[in-house]
């Protein structure tokens, strides 16, 4: 009964890692849909839910009997049942604490403008199109924090600084352009390989140069908190 029981809790566990795992990675390898991608990832939290559950009425079972080998199944199970919930859990709770948008700019009143990434987002669902006061208002009330970047430094000297930054976030390159101080990438997510977009603009300021950014996914009515988050990372990374 006990071995049983540990068997079972560590095969779905097993079977529900792996279905999460696949969620992501096949939406980006262009398996299926996205959205299809999150239902599995949903049915894995299930998975994860009743491996996390028999594994701990299994480790129980088994520290009563003295069976340390079977208890220590048992809890591997628990762990790895806890962890595939943890991931849906996460995202939701996160989601709830964004709000439902997917265009963040340091520049509200004027933010930077796409050009050369404009055709790669022909089919895309999300328009390059700024909404205005629509989103700027929901932005600033939950990234009050983003703002633009000044430089104590020339025009030639901050723009090679925004270039290399882009280059160290691993975004592609779409087009680099000094002259016009704009600089258009796409960065990809690791695990369902959404694109979003980023323009960076840089131009002069009172005490040397100003650095603004925006970030747009293509897909989905809110990021999550990602082009927030990229766009942080990103003026860190300049400071450096």
């Amino acid at each position: 009964m006990t071995a049983l029981l540990s068997r079972a809790a560590l095969l779905l566990a097993l079977g529900s890692a792996l279905a999460a795992f696949a969620a992501g990675f096949g939406s980006r390898a262009g398996w299926w849909h996205f959205r299809t991608g999150f239902q599995i990832l949903t049915w894995a939290a299930y998975g994860g839910l009743g491996s996390a559950i028999l594994g701990f009425i299994g480790c129980l079972v088994a520290l009563r009997r003295r069976q340390r080998g079977k208890a220590l199944v048992s809890l591997v199970s628990l762990v790895i049942g806890l962890v595939v919930v943890g991931i849906p859990w996460n995202m939701k709770r996160t989601a709830q604490q964004v709000p439902p948008i997917h265009d963040i700019t340091t520049d509200t009143q004027e933010p930077p403008r796409f050009v050369a990434i404009l055709p790669l987002r022909k089919n895309a669902p999300n328009s390059a199109e700024y909404e205005g006061a629509v989103i700027a208002v929901q932005q600033q009330a939950a990234y009050a924090d983003l703002r633009p970047l000044v430089l104590n430094v020339s025009l030639e000297q901050a723009f090679s600084k925004a270039l290399a930054a882009a280059r160290d976030m691993g975004w592609e390159i779409v087009e680099a352009k000094q002259q016009e101080g704009r600089i258009e990438a796409t960065d990809t997510t690791f695990w369902f390989g959404f694109k979003d977009d980023v323009v960076v603009r840089v131009v002069p300021a009172d005490q040397g140069s100003r650095i603004d950014v925006r970030s747009v996914s293509r897909v989905g009515k809110s990021d999550v908190g990602a082009n927030a988050g990229r766009i942080r990372a990103y003026l860190e990374r300049v400071k450096r």
